[in-house]
């Protein structure tokens, strides 16, 4: 795990108001998000950063290691 769970929660924390403000930002640019797309593209950066915090840095060497 490239980072420890705590640290996945602030994360996880931190994502969830940027994702609804995203839909702010986005609609002064007149790109208009539903609450579903909102939803869709919340999940897909978060399943995102989960794939990246999960996958094993260095190519799994750390297994080896320890």
């Amino acid at each position: 795990m490239r980072i420890s769970k705590g640290g996945l929660l602030v994360i996880m924390a931190f994502l969830t108001p940027l994702i609804v403000e995203l839909r702010t930002v986005l609609s002064w640019f007149g790109i208009r998000l539903s609450v579903v797309e909102t939803g869709a593209l919340g999940l897909a950066l978060i399943g995102a950063v989960l794939i990246w915090a999960l996958w094993p840095s260095n190519g799994g060497t750390e297994a080896k290691l320890a």
